[in-house]
This record gives structure tokens, C-alpha cells and sequence, in this order.
């Protein structure tokens, strides 16, 4: 079961899409009627699921979406009578997972809520490995610039500078490359 945000300009729209959501067991947390008002709630009440229509007064879906992404990750589907290819790509930069078009059947709302579910988890999955590789890389220069100041200033191979790093590291049950940033600090030989 998703908690939703659904954002339409149209009354209509909105209830008739509560409605099929609610018939397939979900829960409507929120409903707005721009795309501003779709960001404050997004907000306040953290569905797991949005779907915005892309044409809204005050702050289109686009836009929405891009700051619900932002702030308030979570699976993103479009809603739209217009299929202009410029939208649909403007869209597509977003990062949100799924684009119905208007008029859309409730047995259509399923399979994009499953697939834009399963999109959003591979797009975390996948966000999750660049920031761990940019630590990773961070952290390896931190080793390399502490190796080299102790091969410097005490005449170290590399490989005992970095014995040095990684025995205090592990004597102290700190990651080596908070030790090595110690070593950039002090220019000392951890003890």
C-alpha cells in the first residue's frame, strides 16, 4: 500500500484518481491543486508516491517535481493530456519514473505504480553507489596525501607509510582514512 500525493489543477481529476487509488488500496495523504501547494505537502505528510499533473497553475508538475525529488525523494508519476515531445523530455530530466496519459484507466494506475516503484529503488540503489564511490575516492586521496607527507618528512617507503597509517588506524578501531587525515592535520606519525 503507497501514502500518496496526488496534485491536479482539476477537481474532477483528483477525485476520480482518489478514488481508483483507494479502489486498488491505497491511501491519498495528500491532494493539491498547483504544483507549489504539491511541494508543502510533499513536506508535511512524506508519501512514498507522488503522481502531478504536468500542466498546473502557480509552479507546473515539472518543477514540482524536481523539488519533491529533491527534498522529499519519492517515486514520481506524471499525469498529462499532452504528449508534446518537449514535455515528455523535460519531464524525463526530472528523474521521475512514470508518464500517464490522460485519459488513464485504473487498471493502468497498477503497473505504473509498480514500475515507477521499482524504477525510484533503482535510481537509490544506483545514487547510493556514486556517493559511496565519491567517498571512497576521497578517502583514497586522504591515504595517498598522508603517505606522502610521512615518505617525506621521515623518509618512508610508501609501503611503510602506509603500514604506519593502517596499524594506528587499526590499534585505535578508527577507519584508516580518518587516521590519514589526522596524519594531513599534524604531520605526524601516528602513535
Amino acid at each position: 500500500m503507497y501514502r500518496l500525493l496526488i496534485a491536479d489543477d482539476d477537481d474532477d481529476v483528483r477525485g476520480l484518481l482518489r478514488a481508483q487509488l483507494e479502489r486498488l488500496g491505497h491511501n491519498v495523504v495528500a491532494e493539491a491543486r498547483n504544483g507549489e501547494e504539491a511541494v508543502r505537502l510533499a513536506a508535511e505528510h512524506a508519501p512514498n508516491m507522488a503522481i502531478l499533473d504536468v500542466r498546473m497553475p502557480v509552479m507546473d508538475g515539472i518543477d514540482a517535481a524536481n523539488k519533491i525529488l529533491r527534498d522529499n525523494p519519492c517515486p514520481v508519476i506524471f499525469l498529462t493530456a499532452y504528449v508534446e515531445e518537449d514535455t515528455v523530455a523535460r519531464a524525463g530530466e526530472t528523474g521521475a519514473f512514470y508518464y500517464l496519459v490522460k485519459p488513464f484507466r485504473t487498471e493502468d494506475l497498477a503497473p505504473a505504480m509498480t514500475l515507477s516503484a521499482a524504477r525510484f529503488k533503482q535510481y537509490q540503489d544506483t545514487q547510493y553507489l556514486l556517493q559511496k564511490a565519491q567517498r571512497d575516492l576521497d578517502d583514497r586521496k586522504t591515504i595517498e596525501r598522508a603517505k606522502g607527507i610521512l615518505m617525506e618528512q621521515f623518509g618512508l617507503t610508501e609501503q611503510e607509510a602506509f603500514k604506519k597509517i593502517h596499524f594506528a588506524a587499526r590499534n585505535s578501531n578508527r577507519q584508516t582514512a580518518v587516521v590519514a587525515a589526522e596524519v594531513l592535520e599534524s604531520g605526524q606519525i601516528p602513535s
